[in-house]
């Protein structure tokens, strides 16, 4: 081999330690490898920073924000929570869940997608009565499942797509993997439905044991133009909410009590709940229901970035032994009470008429800037945010999806190129108020940009150093080196390195090697391609493989061993199934 040959084994080897160590950030590993191929001269600058420009590595940043406005917006929960329903087996809810989510994940990225469903689920989950770890892992599996199954489904296909581009190729379709992921989605969705299910743990979630134990009193409007009015309890799903109880309806001067399932909602009747931060996080999220008072209305309208924050009430406060009427709190501090907790109870009586006392722990409104504003005022002992408490802006829900449906009909007839479609979608969703500009910062994952942008270099230095060549030739010296056999040990190959690194590096390393592959067979790429983007998505194995594994493991209470367990499993029948399908659909 050539010196450059043996620096850039050197430099991937270390690479992949480093990774797989976890010792040292992603990034860190990836921009210090690019750093060290840029030093040696085995790139050339042009080459080493290529992947920063790169049009698939654009386009997923692009996703990222339209991503972001389908869930500020809460497009998807208007879709998949009616669908969601109330099941009375484990088997009923695991499909009613993966379902949606695969549909979902086919036409946004994974990982935005299991961070909308998460909490979604797992407050359904306390509803229903099933434990989290039955869920979880399918919630995560699906949204992998139906990521293969279209050019947009996950930042992997959209990298392969770059780099096939970047190679002199025409760019892939936006359905032109959907031949084999499909097949791939359905298997993997029967093996859940089947033997993954009975073998997922019984297991309470890893945040119990840290739960907010402070059960507040929250009062919730009934909007006249909303979708709840003349609805009964139980079809407007405020029954079984799990941890937030409806006590009793405020209407017309008079109280109905112990409130009965078939009772039916009227225009601006007052809902008084009671509950814990998390579930009135949720009850938040409900179309159809705001805040009580009229002044907290007007202020919700006027601050769309709003926040949930928990205060402490001094001795100092001026507003003690006053109630929160009288108080008028939220012209006092520009922020409104939404619930009162008192020694970790909830406060009877209405809202407006709980009287403030010491240490009283008060759930207010606020934009975020007043947590700065008012962290060091005597009037309070303690402030702090409470996370994902933006009610969503499900005016703008329709608007959010005719963009993803504009961006994805206008890939799939290419009357724009994939990343210009994206790149106008993202535009438009912050263009129209679908996301924010802060949600726009937040929802670009520059961690993950980073890598893909480093491995493209890596991929590079395989390719001009002639090591993926040298890895394709001795590939083929084996006895077994028909196509059919290295499309399989492509797909193990890049299963394995899924598995223990990242997908999206996974993809890049192994790209030039496949090219090479097909043109010493003298075959096709097409199904080394297709291969490639399956087994560089589908990392079931362990919860390294993918980000939306370690979404859900602490929630779920899962071990590593769980996912051992049913990935290894699925990541076999996934293989097969891609293996067979992809030649027959893209021949040698």
């Amino acid at each position: 081999m050539t010196p450059d040959a043996w620096i850039t084994v050197v430099v991937i080897v270390l690479t992949l330690a480093a990774l797989i160590s976890e010792k040292i950030s992603a990034e860190v590993v990836m921009l210090t490898s690019l750093t060290a191929l840029l030093l040696t001269e085995v790139l050339t600058p042009a080459q080493g920073l290529a992947g920063f420009a790169n049009e698939g590595m654009v386009t997923v940043a692009a996703m990222y924000v339209i991503a972001a406005g389908l869930r500020e917006t809460g497009a998807i929960d208007l879709v998949t929570t009616p669908l969601f329903g109330n099941p009375r087996t484990d088997f009923r809810a695991q499909f009613r869940l993966m379902m949606p989510v695969l549909f979902s994940s086919s036409f946004i990225n994974n990982t935005p997608v299991v961070a909308t469903f998460l909490p979604a689920v797992l407050t359904w989950a306390k509803r229903i009565r099933i434990a989290p770890s039955k869920l979880l892992i399918p919630l995560s599996y699906a949204s992998i499942l139906g990521g293969v199954c279209t050019l947009l489904g996950t930042s992997t296909n959209l990298i392969v797509d770059g780099l096939w581009r970047a190679a002199g190729y025409e760019g892939f379709g936006m359905f032109d993997i959907s031949l084999i992921g499909i097949p791939c989605a359905l298997a993997g969705l029967l093996f859940m439905m089947t033997i993954g299910g009975r073998l997922l743990p019984t297991r309470s979630s890893g945040e119990q044991a840290f739960a907010n134990p402070r059960e507040y009193t929250i009062e919730m409007l009934v909007d006249g133009d909303g979708p709840l009015v003349g609805k009964t309890i139980i079809e407007a799903g405020l029954r079984n909410l799990g941890s937030v109880f409806l006590i009793d309806i405020e209407r017309e001067g008079r109280v109905v009590p112990a409130v009965n399932s078939g009772e039916r909602l009227l225009a601006d009747d007052r809902l008084v709940f009671a509950g814990d931060v998390s579930a009135i996080v949720e009850l938040k999220r409900i179309r159809g229901l705001k805040p009580a008072l009229d002044e907290q209305v007007a202020l919700a309208r006027n601050a769309p970035e709003r926040k949930l924050v928990e205060v402490v009430i001094s001795p100092r406060c001026p507003l003690i032994h006053q109630t929160l009427r009288q108080s008028r709190f939220h012209t006092y501090y520009g922020a409104s009470v939404v619930a009162v907790a008192r020694e970790g109870q909830r406060v009877t009586g209405a809202l407006g008429e709980i009287e403030i006392r010491p240490a009283d722990t008060l759930l207010v409104e606020a934009r975020p800037v007043w947590v700065e504003r008012h962290r060091q005022s005597p009037d309070f002992l303690l402030i702090s945010e409470v996370e994902n408490s933006q009610p969503p802006r499900y005016e703008r829900a329709l608007i959010a999806w005719a963009i993803l449906a504009a961006v994805v009909i206008t890939a799939t007839f290419e009357w724009l190129p994939m990343v210009v479609a994206a790149f106008v979608g993202g535009g438009l969703m912050f263009a129209t108020g679908c996301v924010t500009l802060d949600g726009t910062r937040k929802a670009i994952d520059y961690q993950v940009l980073t890598v893909i942008a480093c491995s493209f270099a890596l991929g590079k230095a395989l390719d001009v150093s002639g090591v993926a060549d040298i890895i394709a030739s001795l590939a083929l010296e084996s006895p077994f080196s028909g196509p059919w056999v290295v499309l399989g040990i492509v797909y193990l190959v890049t299963l394995l390195l899924t598995e223990i690194v990242t997908n999206n590096a996974a993809a890049a390393l192994m790209f030039p090697i496949c090219l090479s592959l097909a043109e010493s067979l003298g075959v096709s790429p097409m199904p080394f391609m297709m291969v490639l983007m399956v087994a560089a998505s589908c990392g079931f194995a362990t919860p390294l493989g993918y980000q939306t594994h370690l979404m859900v493991m602490g929630p779920g209470g899962y071990r590593f061993t769980d996912f051992l367990r049913i990935g290894i499993p699925l990541d076999i029948v996934v293989g097969i199934v891609a293996v067979a399908v992809a030649p027959l659909v893209y021949p040698f």
